[in-house]
């Protein structure tokens, strides 16, 4: 055994001597067996990488509830283990060209390589015929930071031209948004949710790797076929879309837009949204199908204090069949999310096998996370369990490592007291906390905590990242690299048995596990700190 494992089994063997065997005992381990089965049932090809609206969902809604039916628990809907989401499905199948004009050589460009494009407009075909282009630098309007993207130009039948991720990436000027972290208006989700709000037809986002911190197979992969949003009043544009860097650069060339340093321009706080003289046409025909998928909701009662709720989420969806890749064409998600999937599991099982705690704990698999955390989103809006009386968010999503981390990085450290908890636990572990090391990456709005952040429910998204007690930390970021390149949203991200390492998911899950433990029996509700923009939605 090598030495770290060693220091690790010594720092428990010191904690153990300081804590009475009986409290020792009564602490159940969160078993590596059990997340392994649940990760290669769940990832199999036989459950069609997990889409919703298909058998894939079919399959695995229903295995979800056997699972928790067999530990003992709940249902956690009434006495229904499901809540219904309605969603609408959209397939859209974009023109084979997105014709740019304007310049004396009109630009054609081509669909899934130079761009994709979709709607959710529920409408058998939208079009974009000869819509004037116009460069909104971020697409942001943020009055706190004095910034507007949009100001000067009536938008009405014109589409937006935004750059991926918000001013301060690599800008490292704190006063500049948040500097190298990512703010909400860094966000896909925003660029469109804003251009429709300002009347826009349509919104294509520049792709770009670094600030986007995903290559172009995976807006290729996740943005193609079908997709799905929540039934909704809310504005939005006919299209929106993602265009391919050398793309938009293409664009800028015939305009007066400066190729190289359109980044930097958009970056000044007096940018002006920038009409490019060109005009855009595109169409795309839809498929439309309204269907309800299904979160699945399982109640550990407490005693007690049964009305007061620590919730426990993971998203069960991945991609469905798709576009084929090496020809394999099902996008199994084994590390995305059936880990956190099997986690959620796993946690329950530990839970049920110790002594009933005073509080109540759910157990929460929402869909439709890949879609745009649309399963969460609709449980925030629809609570089952009343938010003020819910103690805390403990969301799991992509935990992956080759074996037990030193490090516990926690995406959107400094917003809430949950930090304490993990570093009693982490510490406990032989562990450090860090704060994300890629807040420029947006995690912290990339995963369902967030809605429920949004409520005002405190919310610990966490996992081991950067440093692995044995291989260290160029070899976890390598690990990393590597899985964003090759599987992240592709077919290659299968669990195979004997090889996918699950010491590392055991060794979190056991962490995660023991901070509900700790919330479960106390009296104490965690706060936001004040300086987090969701302590008012908690206060509310």
């Amino acid at each position: 055994m090598k030495i770290h494992l060693l220091t690790l089994s010594f720092t428990l063997l010191l904690f153990s001597c300081k804590t009475e065997t009986k409290e020792k005992n009564d602490i159940p381990n969160v078993e590596e067996t059990t997340i392994g089965k649940h990760i290669e049932k769940l990832a199999s090809d036989d459950f069609l990488g997990r889409m919703p609206f298909t058998e894939g969902e079919t399959k695995t809604v229903n295995y979800l509830k056997e699972e928790f039916s067999k530990l003992g628990l709940l249902p956690g809907n009434g006495d229904r283990f499901f809540q219904d989401v309605p969603m609408v499905e959209i397939t859209g199948a974009p023109s084979d060209k997105m014709t740019i004009t304007g310049s004396k050589i009109p630009i054609d460009l081509k669909y899934f390589d130079d761009f994709v494009a979709l709607t959710q407009k529920i409408k058998p075909e939208v079009n974009l015929e000869e819509s004037e282009l116009v460069f909104a630098g971020y697409g942001i309007v943020a009055p706190e930071y004095g910034w507007n993207d949009y100001e000067g130009i009536d938008w009405k039948g014109k589409t937006a031209v935004v750059l991926v991720n918000d001013p301060g990436f690599k800008s490292n000027d704190s006063t500049l948004f948040k500097g190298n972290a990512m703010t909400y208006y860094g966000r896909w989700t925003y660029k469109f949710e804003e251009a429709a709000r300002q009347g826009a037809a349509g919104v294509l986002i520049i792709h770009e790797t670094e600030p986007a911190s995903y290559g172009w197979n995976v807006v290729q992969s996740s943005w193609s076929g079908a997709r799905m949003n929540l039934e909704s009043n809310l504005p939005t544009t006919d299209v929106q879309g993602w265009i391919s860097k050398e793309s938009a650069e293409k664009i800028f060339e015939t305009s007066s837009i400066d190729t190289k340093n359109y980044n930097e321009l958009a970056k000044q706080k007096n940018f002006k949204a920038t009409p490019l003289n060109l005009k855009i046409s595109v169409q795309i025909k839809n498929t439309i199908k309204k269907d309800i998928s299904k979160n699945v909701v399982a109640l550990l009662p407490g005693t007690d204090q049964k009305d007061e709720y620590i919730i426990y989420s993971a998203h069960w969806d991945h991609l469905g069949v798709g576009h084929p890749v090496n020809n394999d064409s099902i996008y199994n998600g084994a590390v995305d999310n059936a880990s956190g999937t099997a986690c959620l599991l796993a946690i329950a099982e530990a839970f049920k096998k110790g002594k009933p705690q005073k509080r109540s704990i759910v157990f929460i698999a929402v869909t439709a996370e890949e879609q745009g955390l649309l399963g969460s989103a609709y449980y925030a809006e629809n609570p089952i369990f009343n938010p003020k009386k819910t103690v805390a968010n403990i969301n799991m999503d992509a935990i992956e490592s080759p074996g037990p981390m030193k490090d516990l990085t926690i995406t959107g450290f400094g917003h809430s007291e949950m930090d304490n908890y993990a570093k009693v636990v982490a510490e406990k572990q032989g562990r450090y906390i860090i704060p994300d090391p890629d807040a420029e990456k947006g995690y912290f709005f990339r995963s369902d905590h967030f809605n429920f952040a949004k409520i005002g429910i405190p919310a610990l998204y966490a996992s081991g990242s950067y440093e692995d007690f044995d291989h260290g930390i160029e070899f976890v970021k390598k690990m990393k690299t590597e899985y964003s390149n090759n599987k992240y949203h592709q077919p290659a991200d299968e669990y195979i048995a004997g090889v996918t390492a699950l010491g590392g998911i055991q060794f979190d899950a056991q962490l995660l596990f023991e901070i509900g433990l700790q919330l479960s029996n106390e009296t104490y509700f965690p706060k936001w700190y004040p300086t987090s923009e969701f302590k008012a939605a908690r206060n509310n």
